[in-house]
């Protein structure tokens, strides 16, 4: 059967989402320009969808436009990687906090299969980092989520937006804290806590996973 083209919103949307996924999950590398013509050919989609999911992110402070028009992922210096680090220690703190108000068995099952998926696919140097950096979104963002407070999800994606080409440095490129498994400690000292319904563990455990990650890409991104 014949199917009418998406409406337009629903494309528009489609392509911001795919757009912001490249970011949030740092597979475009901070000052990388993104060619307008290139991610709608990747995309499947024409320019102009791609160019009004670009501009939104431009707003956000998530894309910016270089001196010669095009359009680029910022540069973070170390005072904003700081910053924001700070910010989202308080913010997702808070959202971890929240949702264990709202944790199910069904949500803890959720969480350990991800991280268990996540320490499965963590290895040495050189290995396709992907799908762990794809995992370790997913594990946090299940959890604020859990926080029952939408616009608190949307306020943490916008710093990850910030901050993603940078914030998944170690997970891509692979390093000691990937063949250690750190990050999947960390998760399961928060899981552990969400299940015990102690928010003041669980928050520790999240601001924990945040602070090794900041102080290992500070020192190799910032030397």
């Amino acid at each position: 059967m014949f199917s009418p083209p998406p409406r337009r919103e629903t494309l528009g949307a489609n392509v911001l989402a795919q757009i912001k996924n490249l970011l949030l999950t740092g597979q475009v590398m901070p000052g990388e320009q993104l060619s307008l013509r290139s991610t709608a050919e990747a995309l499947g989609v024409s320019v102009m969808p791609v160019r009004e999911a670009v501009y939104q992110l431009v707003a956000d402070h998530a894309l910016e436009v270089a001196p010669n028009r095009s359009v680029r992922v910022p540069v973070l210096d170390a005072a904003q990687f700081s910053e924001i680090t700070q910010i989202r220690l308080q913010v997702e703190g808070f959202a971890v906090e929240r949702a264990t108000q709202n944790v199910t068995q069904s949500l803890i099952n959720s969480l350990r299969e991800t991280n268990e998926l996540l320490a499965n696919k963590m290895g040495p140097t050189g290995k396709d980092m992907a799908e762990v950096v794809r995992l370790n979104k997913d594990l946090h963002f299940t959890t604020y989520t859990a926080a029952g407070m939408p616009m608190l999800v949307q306020i943490i994606e916008g710093l990850w937006l910030r901050i993603g080409p940078i914030l998944n440095y170690d997970l891509r490129a692979g390093s000691e804290r990937t063949e250690n498994k750190i990050a999947v400690v960390h998760h399961a000292r928060m899981i552990d806590a969400l299940e015990r319904n102690d928010a003041a563990a669980a928050r520790e455990a999240l601001q924990s996973d945040i602070r090794s990650a900041f102080e290992y890409i500070l020192q190799k991104q910032f030397p």
